[in-house]
Parts: structure tokens; sequence; C-alpha cells
């Protein structure tokens, strides 16, 4: 069901909508995961469960690395584990991870009825492994541009990525929308003066309740809804 809490802009008005990717496009919990628990393995140190692993999920790597390790003292100990992290990361990204229901039709749907409005993705996941996996999953095509959380030298919820997407396109703040599942995003979103759609059914949906976004959806096909796209455009 959506839940509207300001007016977002009209589609007529948007050139610019970017989006989130773990929680939003895609559901890679299992192999985020996966991932901190070999390195915890790999560390000698018990695993940890999946529900505490995802709570830290959303604001990079290495910002999920050391919460995993507990926040150590030393920063080599996370240095060493982000490396042994990010290797086993780039073989098993795509063991378990999927598109949303909804997601590819919603994208198609957006290109079709809105031609002159540019998509792209804004992820804190690092920028190669965002692009192999929207390749992977068929969201590559309908992106302008996939930048991660080491393409600029901040990270959401700092709003350079987003105006830099913004530039990139001549699009102003009233004319871009972001959707994402968590606070980081309603955050950058605020920064950069955009509008944003927050996504119940993500990573860290819990999150929305203290940043709250300017729309709620419970699953992809409602962002046409929202947006004011018809499903069969």
């Amino acid at each position: 069901m959506i839940e509207r809490l300001r007016p977002l802009p009209s589609a007529a008005s948007l050139r610019l909508i970017v989006f989130d990717l773990d929680g939003t496009l895609i559901d890679s919990r299992t192999d985020l995961v996966a991932a901190v628990n070999a390195t915890l393995a790999h560390l000698g140190r018990h695993p940890l469960p999946e529900a505490v692993i995802a709570s830290y999920i959303g604001d990079g790597v290495h910002t999920l690395v050391r919460r995993a390790l507990g926040d150590p003292e030393h920063e080599e100990i996370v240095t060493d584990a982000v490396g042994f992290f990010l290797g086993y990361y780039r073989v098993h990204k795509l063991d378990h991870t999927y598109v949303y229901d909804g997601v590819l039709d919603a994208l198609a749907a957006i290109a079709r009825a809105l031609p002159d409005t540019r998509i792209a993705v804004l992820t804190n996941k690092p920028v190669r492994p965002s692009e192999e996996i929207c390749a992977a999953l068929r969201l590559a095509p309908h992106c302008f541009r996939i930048y991660g959380g080491n393409s600029f030298e901040t990270k959401k919820p700092d709003p350079l990525g987003l105006e830099t997407l913004m530039r990139e396109t001549g699009a102003t703040p009233e004319q871009t929308l972001m959707i994402g599942d968590s606070d980081v995003d309603v955050l950058t979103a605020r920064n950069a003066g955009a509008s944003i759609i927050g996504c119940r059914f993500g990573l860290a949906p819990h999150t929305l309740v203290d940043a709250p976004p300017d729309c709620l959806v419970d699953s992809p096909s409602e962002w046409l809804e929202a947006i004011g796209v018809p499903h069969n455009s």
C-alpha cells in the first residue's frame, strides 16, 4: 500500500530518477551475510546471525565489516578484513542475489512513459561489483550511470554522488527523485534537495521510521503509481 507523506514531483517534471541498489533493486542479503561470516571465520571468529549482519548493511563495505568486527580499536584489523571480504564477495556476489519481483517491469515502464527522464544507480557498495551485478541481472541497460561507494571521495548520505548525477543530466533538485530502502537514502535526497520514495520491502525499512521519506511503498510495482506512470505504459 502506498503511503504519501509529502507531495512528489509530477511524472512529467521528472528528469532524473536515482535508485539505491541493495534492498531497492536487488535482494543481496544472503550473499552479503555469507561474505561477512566467511570473513569472520577467516579471522577465527564466530559467525553472526543474519538479522544482525543485515542491520549493518547500507553504509559501505568498510563500515559493514567494522560493525561485524565489533568496532575494533586497531584499523589494520579492519583493513585486512575488508580485503578478505572483497575477495570473497567478488567470487560469490551472485550466488543468491536476485532482482526483486516487478523491478525490471517497472524500469521498462518508466523508460517508455518518461523518455526524457534518466535512470541511475547510486549505491554505497563498491562500484565494480555493483556494475557487474547490474550487468548480470539485466539492470544495466536501464541505467545511464552506475556509481558506487568508491566513485567519489564521500559516500551517501553525503549528497555529492546525487548532485553529480543531477549536474550530468541538467536536472534540478525539483526534477530529481531518489528511491531507496534506508535512512541513508532519505538523508541523501534531503541533503541534495531531491524527493525520495522509501521501500518497505528492502533490507533496512526499519530505519525509515526515524527518517521518513516523502512516500512509502510495499513493492516495486507501486513505484509506478507513486510517480504517476501507468502500469501498462
